[in-house]
C-alpha cells in the first residue's frame, strides 16, 4: 500500500512538472526572438554541461571553462549567417583539439588525455547538439520547424512511456531494462501521428503547406534517432553509475535527463526539415 502511494505520488510529481516546463518553453520559443532562444538554449546548455560535468567527475576533470564559454557561444549563432553554419562549425572541430591539446601542454598533463576526451565528448554530446536547435529556429518557418524536433522527442517518450507500461512484454536492451520493443514502437507511432496533428493546424491556419507524407517519413527517422539518444543517455550514467544527471525538475530527474532525446534529435532534425 505504501509503495503504491509513493509511485502515485512520483507520477503526480512528474505531471506537474511537465505542465509547469512546457509552457515555459512555449514563451520561450513563440514570444521571443531566434537572439531571446538562443539565449535560451545558452542557459539550457550551461545547466546540462554543469550536470555532465558532475556525471563524470568520478572518471575525469573535464575542462570546465572552455565547455562553458562553448555554451554561452551558443547565444552567438544567429549572427552567422545561415549559409556558413557547415564551414564554422567544421573548422570549429580541429580548433577546439588545438585548444584542449594546449591545455594540457600549459598545465604540464595537470590536464591529461582522458580529460581531453571527456571535455571533447561533452562539447559534441551536449553543446553541438543544443546548438542544433538554435540553427533550426534561424531557418525560415523556424519557430514552426522546431516543435516537430520537440513533438518528435517527446510524444515518443510519453506514448512509449504509456504503452510500454501497460503492454511491454519483450524488453529491448539491458541498457535499458525498463524499455520494450513494444514500447518503443507505440512511441514511433506516437510521435507521428502527434506532428501530423501538428501539421494538419499548420497547414490550416498557416500560408504554409507541407507535405504529410515527408512529416511522417522524418519524424519516423527523429523519433528512431531520439530513442537512440536516451539509450544513450541510459549508458553514460550506467558506465559512471548514477541514476539520474541531476534532481533540478521533479520526477524527471535533471536538464539533461529530459531533454536526452530532444538533443539528440536536433542536428538530424536540421538537416531533414530543411528539406520542406
Amino acid at each position: 500500500m505504501k509503495s503504491e502511494n509513493i509511485k502515485r505520488a512520483l507520477n503526480i510529481e512528474r505531471i506537474s512538472s511537465a505542465l509547469i516546463g512546457f509552457p515555459l518553453v512555449v514563451v520561450i520559443i513563440v514570444l521571443g526572438n531566434k537572439y531571446i532562444t538562443s539565449i535560451g538554449f545558452a542557459l539550457i546548455a550551461l545547466i546540462a554541461i554543469n550536470e555532465y560535468i558532475q556525471a563524470v567527475s568520478e572518471k575525469s576533470k573535464p575542462i570546465k571553462w572552455i565547455l562553458y564559454l562553448m555554451c554561452i557561444l551558443i547565444a552567438v549563432i544567429p549572427t552567422i549567417p545561415e549559409h556558413l553554419y557547415g564551414n564554422v562549425f567544421l573548422i570549429s572541430i580541429p580548433i577546439i583539439f588545438i585548444i584542449l591539446f594546449l591545455q594540457i601542454i600549459i598545465t604540464n598533463m595537470k590536464t591529461n588525455f582522458n580529460d581531453l576526451v571527456y571535455t571533447f565528448a561533452g562539447i559534441i554530446y551536449v553543446i553541438f547538439f543544443i546548438s542544433a536547435m538554435t540553427m533550426v529556429t534561424c531557418l525560415q518557418d523556424g519557430k514552426i520547424l522546431i516543435w516537430y524536433i520537440i513533438l518528435s522527442g517527446w510524444a515518443t517518450d510519453v506514448f512509449a512511456y504509456l504503452i510500454g507500461k501497460r503492454f511491454g512484454k519483450h524488453k529491448f536492451s539491458s541498457v535499458s531494462p525498463k524499455k520494450s520493443i513494444e514500447g518503443c514502437i507505440a512511441g514511433v507511432i506516437g510521435a507521428v501521428i502527434s506532428t501530423i496533428v501538428y501539421t494538419f493546424f499548420i497547414n490550416t491556419y498557416t500560408a504554409i503547406s507541407y507535405s504529410y507524407l515527408q512529416i511522417a517519413i522524418i519524424t519516423i527517422a527523429l523519433s528512431i534517432i531520439g530513442q537512440i539518444g536516451d539509450f544513450a543517455a541510459s549508458t553514460i550514467k550506467r558506465y559512471v553509475n548514477i541514476k539520474d544527471f541531476g534532481n533540478l525538475i521533479p520526477g524527471h530527474g535533471g536538464m539533461l535527463d529530459r531533454i536526452d532525446s530532444i538533443i539528440f534529435i536536433a542536428p538530424f532534425a536540421y538537416f531533414l526539415l530543411k528539406i520542406l
